[in-house]
Formats: structure tokens, sequence, C-alpha cells
């Protein structure tokens, strides 16, 4: 179908899933899909994430004797132009082959068109606008993180105006909402 890692990205935009695992998936569940090569993050026994390289998921809990509550997953695809193999977990790179460095996002956005998926540009919430801009996909919530100007703090790891920095899921419509009324 799409060479390399694109045919991966278009699913995770389309679906809201990486490998099928839902930003709200217990840490076990992440685990049985992804494997157990990953980085162990917490605070206050309260917020955890686990860095699988390319994918982060993140859990919450109101206390240390509860379960672990799924908040979302980012794809910090901007590591990729480290070139560092190592970032693409095994369970990735078995499913969908090599990895390029670097995703153009008009490419993603014209082939996820073509599938009838848009993608909505919606206001930046950070300070670094117009550094990145952000578009949102509603059925599927997620949101995507593109290289917008160059400048001083808006090309790490070497990428490019346009390239894609970072996938994030869930992005609510009611966040969504509040960036435009922020802006508008």
């Amino acid at each position: 179908m799409t060479p390399y890692s694109l045919a991966f990205y278009l699913d995770v935009v389309t679906t809201g899933t990486v490998l099928g695992l839902r930003p709200t998936d217990s840490p076990d569940r992440v685990t049985e899909v992804l494997g157990p090569d990953f980085a162990e993050n917490s605070f206050d026994d309260s917020s955890m994430w686990r860095d699988y390289g390319l994918a982060e998921f993140f859990w919450d809990r109101a206390s240390a004797g509860l379960p672990w509550s799924g908040r979302h997953f980012t794809l910090q695809v901007h590591r990729l132009a480290r070139r560092d193999r190592t970032l693409v977990n095994d369970a990735l790179r078995a499913r969908y082959g090599r990895f390029a460095p670097r995703l153009r996002f008009e490419k993603v956005r014209r082939l996820l068109e073509r599938r009838g998926v848009p993608l909505l540009e919606i206001p930046e919430a950070s300070a670094n606008a117009p550094y990145y801009r952000s578009f949102w996909q509603p059925e599927s919530k997620v949101a995507v993180s593109v290289i917008g100007a160059c400048g001083e703090y808006s090309t790490p790891d070497r990428l490019r105006l346009g390239d894609v920095y970072s996938i994030h899921a869930p992005m609510a419509a009611a966040e969504v909402e509040w960036r435009r009324a922020r802006v508008g």
C-alpha cells in the first residue's frame, strides 16, 4: 500500500489507536501489544507514562490503591529525525516495516483526504504559535502538530517546515472549541 511508515500514521489518525491500542487501555494491555521494552516515569503514584521511543502512553489515578486510567498517547515523530533505529518499537516495525526519519504533513493530509478522513486546522494552544500548527481529526479525536515556521525553538531534531512534530490522542471537541474561543 503506502511505503514505509506512512501506513502506520494513516492508521493512527484514522482510528485513534496504535496497533489497536486505545488511549484508555491499561498499562498491562499496552505492554501486551508493544512489549516490555519501555522507560517508565511516574509522579506521586498519581500519574505514569511509558516511553516506547516513538510512542508514549500516559495514565493517572486518584490514589495508589486504584487502577491506572488511560489518559492519552503521543507519537513523538520528531525523534525519528535522529535516525536512531531503536526508537521504533519491534511490534511497530514488524507490522509496518522501516520508518522514515521525517513525516511530511501535506503527504499525510492528501492521503487521508483520499480516504475521506479530513484534518481541520485548529489554533495552537501554546506560546509556540506560529512555530507550530495543529490539525484535528474529529471522528478519531487525533491531533497532529506540524512545524509551521522556522525559528530557534521550532526546528528540533533537524525538522523542516511542514514536517510533523507529533501526533496525540485523544483531543476532545471541547478542547478544540476552547482553543477557537481563545483566539476568536
